[in-house]
């Protein structure tokens, strides 16, 4: 497996290579996993096997592994971390081990039960980074003026939109294809495990997309790719994420201003105005609540005028004065 023109090393015998070659052929097509997934797995189960060379004072072959203990893997994870590891490459590690201990076990290699009762390293809680309002719309109005093709700016804008209006994640918004783009009011999203969903659509974003196709120099079939390259085909997400640092760079935005920050601001922006946490649950796409009250703490400052405007003993008191 390749890394950015490098060839990963997986160490082991015949045996244990050949099971590695099946592993990586079925993250390519069962899981369908990325070339950036497939690479960062590899890595860390590469880092794993390097390690074991020098724990068992051999190279590994399938039964060593099977027969590795809880002892063998905590010893692995502080070796990770002396070398500077974070927890979340850590924790990262750990669930590339499980995943392929578990294709191993699948595949009828043996199984480890040691390693179904490790813990991955705890992660610090994160509160995700959003955009004032200001910073937000002055992010969509530089898309559109940031590349000298207009048909590409214009791209760029109907897709900045697209993520601030529709709170959508990148990879979301660029698996869409021309069929996709709504006529009506709702636009219909395929997420995270090709779980589908219903949000609505603001004109202003309807007006950008079709601004976009008005310029774009390629006839897109309904099942072509909406946003599309240069070259016509569908656009790498290496790009987006490119353009915006570019226009991050312009406005002098600090580093947390991404293409998902604009879902996060989405969030944030409908919670500060009133919006209840279900709904924005929904309009995300998140599978569990906990995730989206993760926003309740971006805001924290608008919750006393939300309290005011909304609560019913809020109101009376004002109108008994």
């Amino acid at each position: 497996m390749a890394d950015g023109g490098r060839v990963i090393f997986y160490p082991g015998d015949a045996g244990l290579r050949t099971a590695v070659t099946a592993w990586q052929a079925w993250l390519s097509t069962e899981r369908r996993a990325s070339d950036h997934t497939a690479e960062a797995y590899g890595r860390d189960l590469s880092a794993f096997l390097t390690f074991l060379i020098g724990h068992l004072g051999n190279e590994p072959g399938l039964s060593d592994l099977v027969a590795l203990g809880i002892a063998d893997f905590r010893a692995f994870l502080a070796a990770r971390t002396a070398d500077g590891l974070s927890r979340a490459s850590l924790a990262r590690a750990m669930s590339t081990l499980r995943g392929f201990y578990r294709w191993l076990e699948r595949d009828g290699h043996g199984a480890n039960t040691a390693i179904r009762v490790m813990h991955s390293p705890k992660l610090p809680r994160s509160i995700p980074k959003a955009l004032g309002v200001k910073e937000a719309l002055e992010v969509l109005e530089t898309c559109a003026e940031s590349h000298v093709e207009p048909w590409q700016a214009a791209r760029d804008a109907a897709l900045a939109t697209l993520l601030y209006g529709c709170g959508l994640r990148l990879g979301e918004a660029l698996g869409l294809n021309r069929r996709d783009v709504p006529t009506g009011d709702v636009l219909l999203v395929t997420g995270k495990g090709r779980k589908q969903r219903y949000v609505p659509v603001l004109p202003i974003v309807v007006e950008a997309i079709n601004a976009y196709l008005k310029l774009c120099p390629y006839l897109l079939a309904p099942g072509d790719p909406l946003f599309v390259g240069a070259r016509g085909g569908r656009i790498n997400p290496g790009v987006v994420q490119r353009q915006i640092r570019f226009v991050r760079a312009l406005l002098q935005l600090p580093d947390t201003a991404t293409p998902h920050a604009l879902r996060h601001s989405f969030a944030t922006h409908l919670l500060a105005g009133g919006g209840d946490l279900r709904t924005i649950q929904e309009l995300l796409g998140h599978a569990s609540l906990s995730t989206t009250q993760r926003y309740t703490s971006v805001d924290i400052s608008k919750l006393p005028a939300v309290y005011r405007d909304a609560h019913p003993r809020a109101r009376s008191h004002v109108h008994d004065k």
